[in-house]
């Protein structure tokens, strides 16, 4: 807690003189403080380009993983028709017709009231496993609900179908489908349970009730009117891999053949590749902005010169070297500027798409060989300085984080010394001021002694 000790014998203004004095007992710690934010500048930039790096040696990576760069796009010649590629997926050409849809199947209820005596169903799948369902009541939404929480896979709506013409009961239909499509998904609705099954208690097949849409997978012939015709067929709309890598989805019968081509991609393959370029320019434009010196001429006339934080900094120096020869150097003695990667005079990288889509054109297999090199040789580079355990920058960034904690140590150490410093000046000019008041009041007190010695005299 501060001591108020200004006027009180001495006339000093204490408060003040005691701040100018700490300002200057301070002095060590500013330095240490000023050293801190100039490390916590550092670590930031470091982090900044850390990440970058970081996120270069990821895309390198994964462009360097063998069939990364075996990019194929398919097309077809209907859009009733459309195919998607991934891996594995080659050149080739396929003719399909497209002989049916996959459909689910879908039936109703003859018209009731409520749900027919006993109250329990049971609905038989397609393979003949049969699901037992209780509602809680025979009423029809209770039906309903019992149905869809069940494990049959078949869903159930209540629908209105006017009113019995005797009893004039409001009447409804339950309508069921099946959750998925195929063949497989075909059922049977039967009254009672599982060991009454009859063709007598089937609910679809009963008077007044009706299979809407049966059940049926989709299918497709393949080479049809020759002797090596063949059909296919899916529970779903989409063939899985009918070519290696490629599949199929059919949305609507065909009468005439379908063509599926598929072909490089050579668009995905250049964008993949320059988006590993940007990357790069990425990573050294961060490095030469932040290693740039520059002058500036103050009002009092005197010149300051400023530099950026990596200015002289051998591990990034040497780190933006690594890189930009990964990236640039020959391969099997052919410079990458042949297939549209060229090193710039100021040391960075540009892209060339013309010329590397045309060298695609010409010659696939050694293009995608020179940028999967590429991309390994960055792969490399970029790891070996980001690495989280083992990398030159992160060993740089724990390092200047273990200095910023010891100079926060000291800062702390600092703020112990100089406040019983203060307290210390406090004490002094606090006692000071005690000291001149005794003095003062000495003085008073001598001053009225003499003047009662003078008075005395005087009438004498």
């Amino acid at each position: 807690m501060g001591i108020s000790l200004d006027g009180l014998s001495s006339g000093l203004d204490t408060t003040t003189l005691i701040a100018s004095l700490m300002q200057a007992e301070a002095q060590p710690q500013t330095l240490l403080k000023n050293q801190i934010s100039n490390v916590n500048n550092e670590i930031a930039a470091y982090q900044a380009l850390n990440a970058k790096i970081s996120a270069l040696a990821d895309l390198a990576k994964s462009s360097a993983k063998p069939g990364a760069l075996d990019l194929y796009k398919a097309t077809t010649s209907s859009t009733t028709l459309t195919a998607t590629t991934g891996a594995g997926a080659t050149g080739g050409e396929l003719q399909v017709v497209v002989s049916a849809l996959a459909t689910s199947q879908i039936g109703v209820s003859a018209a009731m009231a409520t749900w027919p005596s006993p109250g329990t169903l049971t609905i038989v799948g397609h393979a003949g496993t049969a699901v037992e369902i209780t509602p809680a009541s025979d009423s029809l939404d209770d039906v309903v609900k019992a149905v869809n929480a069940s494990a049959a896979g078949v869903t159930a709506t209540k629908v209105a179908a006017g009113t019995d013409p005797v009893s004039g009961e409001k009447q409804y239909r339950i309508q069921f489908s099946s959750k998925t499509t195929g063949a497989d998904s075909s059922f049977e609705v039967h009254t009672g349970a599982a060991v009454d099954v009859s063709a007598a208690n089937n609910v679809l097949t009963a008077s007044g009730a009706a299979v809407i849409k049966t059940a049926q997978d989709a299918s497709i012939t393949l080479w049809g009117g020759t002797s090596a015709e063949q059909v296919i067929t899916s529970a779903s709309n989409t063939f899985t891999d009918l070519l290696p890598g490629v599949n199929v989805t059919v949305t609507a019968v065909s009468t005439d053949p379908v063509t599926i081509t598929v072909a490089r991609d050579a668009a995905q393959v250049s964008t993949l590749t320059s988006s590993l370029v940007d990357s790069l320019k990425s990573v050294f434009s961060l490095i030469s902005t932040n290693s740039t010196v520059s002058s500036s001429v103050g009002s009092d006339g005197q010149t300051a010169v400023k530099s950026g934080i990596f200015a002289g900094d051998s591990t990034v120096r040497d780190i933006n070297q690594k890189i930009l020869t990964a990236a640039s150097m020959p391969i099997n003695g052919h410079s990458p500027s042949e297939y549209g990667i060229t090193v710039t005079r100021d040391g960075t990288l540009t892209f060339d798409k013309d010329k590397f889509t045309a060298a695609l054109a010409a010659d696939p297999a050694t293009v995608n060989a020179v940028v999967t090199e590429i991309a390994s040789r960055v792969a490399a580079a970029a790891t070996n300085a980001s690495d989280k355990y083992t990398g030159t920058l992160t060993g740089k960034i724990t390092g200047d984080q273990s200095q910023a904690r010891s100079l926060g140590d000291q800062v702390a150490s600092w703020d112990i010394r100089l406040a019983s410093r203060k307290a210390g000046l406090e004490r002094t000019y606090s006692a000071m001021e005690v000291m001149l008041s005794n003095l003062k009041a000495q003085q008073a007190s001598l001053t009225s002694q003499l003047s009662s010695l003078g008075s005395s005299t005087t009438g004498n």
